[in-house]
């Protein structure tokens, strides 16, 4: 790759920076506005209330699971509901543990409840977990992407649920990648913690829909349903860009690596950093042997953040991507390949450049396959369209929010 290349693709002028600034503090202003009115599935206690008492309640949660400002937990323990157990997906309850970090069962400290790990060894709620809970409750914020594991242990828990007859409600929370969808379509043979549904990498949907999904399309083991409910959110529709008031996890800590991680999240299965190690975790990628760029990092351990992050201590050359995320809302509204197209040529040692969990976060052999072919990312693009397609038919029933492709992401129709 010629050394103009990159800096070409990340090049600023002056004019163009101070537009972008403008334009993100107006759609982080209106964005702020509209959020107000926005009301998630845990706020509405008078749609849930009713339905907890004199029950036996289990709560998957993590730090997102809030009310306000308050845990989720805190306000139900604090209003008398017999919360009788704890669920815990990777990075822990109080959001302890770092990317994964294997989670222990443990007790909360704050309400004494007991805590059941979903991360590692017991990806599932056993049987004797659910033998005296009578309903599931399931509120954690997701952020759209395929990769980011907390659908599937949504998918265990609903597995759980249909195997031992139990209810789960989902508390639903807006998509803050909810406004567009992109990516192929995961490959049968590539199911693991990292992709259990044949949906995009970015499948535009709220966990409340995919549960709904999941149980329409008969995607849990011998076609089992779950007795399911949505409280959904209210005032919501996919085209708003949503800013989250609070991190879903350590390594996502602000907008711009939320807006990133569709692209930068598939770097993990390649020899580049995106970061994680230093205090921008997926708004940066680099690496020892890349020559180009005007960004320099050296990762280090942090604790409850990053333990032996890629390129531990080594000094790092590459591009800080904060002013491109700013853009990249409003003008891409897709998965950014040709990163990883123009990394592959830069790469000295081509055969290192992958490793085998590339295949995984992406779904499929073939894009992998297509970028050592030299293929250009429009090229590779073309590839799952008619994949995409098929998925917005197929997800169309299950739809809760308004979707109108003619909207931007302020609500208003785009010029076209």
């Amino acid at each position: 790759m010629k050394k103009g290349q990159l800096n070409i693709l990340f090049k600023i002028k002056s004019e163009t920076l101070r537009f972008r600034c403008i334009a993100a503090i107006f759609i982080l202003f209106i964005s702020n506005s509209l959020n107000a009115e926005i009301i998630t599935g845990a706020e509405q206690t008078s749609l849930y209330l009713n339905k907890l008492k004199g029950k036996k309640v289990a709560i998957v949660a993590n730090p997102t699971s809030i009310i306000g400002r308050t845990h989720l937990v805190d306000s139900l323990f604090s209003l008398k509901i017999n919360i009788k157990k704890i669920f815990a997906p990777e990075h822990g309850f109080r959001g302890e543990a770092a990317n994964g970090d294997h989670i222990d069962n443990s007790v909360d400290p704050k309400t004494n409840i007991p805590i059941v790990s979903l991360y590692g060894k017991n990806i599932k709620p056993s049987k004797k977990d659910l033998k005296n809970i009578d309903v599931v409750i399931f509120d954690i914020q997701d952020v759209g992407v395929r990769f980011y594991t907390y659908l599937t242990t949504l998918h265990y828990v609903m597995e759980a649920c249909a195997e031992n007859n139990k209810q789960l409600i989902v508390f639903d929370r807006p998509n803050p990648n909810g406004y567009y969808v992109d990516g192929p379509i995961l490959e049968e043979k590539f199911k693991s913690m990292v992709g259990m549904h044949p949906i995009p990498l970015v499948h535009g949907m709220t966990l409340g829909e995919l549960a709904k999904m999941i149980n329409g399309e008969h995607w849990l083991p011998n076609k089992l349903s779950c007795k399911l409910e949505v409280i959904p959110v209210q005032n919501y529709f996919h085209n708003l860009f949503y800013p989250l008031p609070i991190a879903p996890s350590p390594n996502l800590p602000n907008a711009t690596s939320i807006i990133l991680y569709p692209s930068l999240g598939l770097f993990e299965g390649t020899q580049i950093s995106m970061g994680r190690g230093t205090e921008k975790p997926f708004e940066c990628f680099g690496a020892p042997w890349l020559k180009m760029g005007n960004y320099q990092f050296t990762p280090i351990n942090i604790p409850g953040k990053a333990v032996n992050p890629p390129y531990l201590n080594q000094n790092c050359r590459g591009f800080l991507l904060t002013d491109f995320a700013n853009d990249y809302v409003v003008t891409y509204k897709r998965i950014y390949l040709d990163w990883l197209v123009l990394l592959y040529k830069d790469c000295p040692d081509k055969s290192k450049f992958f490793n085998s969990f590339f295949d995984k976060l992406i779904g499929t052999e073939s894009v992998r396959n297509q970028i050592i072919e030299g293929k250009s990312a429009v090229e590779i693009r073309k590839n799952w369209e008619a994949g995409l397609k098929l998925f917005l038919e197929k997800r169309s029933p299950y739809l809760m929010y308004t979707y109108d492709e003619d909207l931007g992401l302020m609500g208003k129709k785009e010029k076209k």
